[in-house]
């Protein structure tokens, strides 16, 4: 498949994606999806603003990415956001997007730290990005903070494994450049789902 076929065929993806997650189903037509993968505070934000050129996720202590953000990146002429939750909205300001994916999180979630598998759907629209879908997940963590339930690294890891196992799906390990790659969480589960290393960047 070309290039020209390519673009043609990701708005048409797009939009089954959206028609399924409004009823809640999976879609089975995907394109291949980047998930970026690490510890708390390796930098997943600043690589994933990277591929934007714009500072809009939340930032913070201990887990900020509490559900999965679904990034859907698209080349276009005029910049702007848009969340599948906010039918007919676009953002202009970043500084909003973040707010609403904060608000967006804790509206699921709750104010304690606790986590959901449910996603938010983002689309940015930019002539600086290169058409792709990225996946933000929570930062694998070892230990449970104020009111998080024991279990949380269990959850965080059930919840990286639902989608680095699917077979669309290429890794992005992130670690920090002071830590030996020996001991990267990020890079052990992306091990697991791909002992060869074929899908996965780090």
């Amino acid at each position: 498949m070309g290039n020209r076929e390519m673009e043609e065929l990701i708005p048409l993806v797009n939009r089954l994606q959206d028609a399924f997650s409004a009823l809640g189903q999976s879609c089975l037509l995907e394109l291949p999806q980047i998930a970026v993968v690490g510890g708390q505070s390796a930098g997943k934000s600043s690589v994933l603003e990277n591929f934007v050129g714009r500072d809009f996720l939340p930032r913070g202590s201990g887990i900020v990415t509490r559900r999965p953000l679904v990034l859907q990146l698209i080349t276009s002429k005029a910049e702007y956001a848009e969340f599948l939750h906010c039918k007919g909205k676009k953002f202009t300001d970043f500084d909003e997007v973040r707010h609403e994916i904060e608000a967006e999180t804790d509206r699921v979630t709750g104010m304690n730290k606790g986590i959901s598998s449910i996603p938010i759907n983002l689309r940015v629209y930019s002539p600086h990005v290169l058409n792709l879908t990225l996946i933000d997940l929570p930062g694998i963590t070892k230990v449970p903070v104020g009111d998080q339930p024991p279990d949380i690294e269990y959850q965080i890891r059930e919840m990286i494994m639902q989608f680095i196992t699917r077979e669309n799906c290429l890794i992005l390990a992130v670690t920090p450049a002071n830590t030996d790659l020996a001991n990267s969480d990020a890079l052990k589960l992306a091990k697991e789902v791909d002992p060869q290393g074929e899908y996965v960047a780090h």
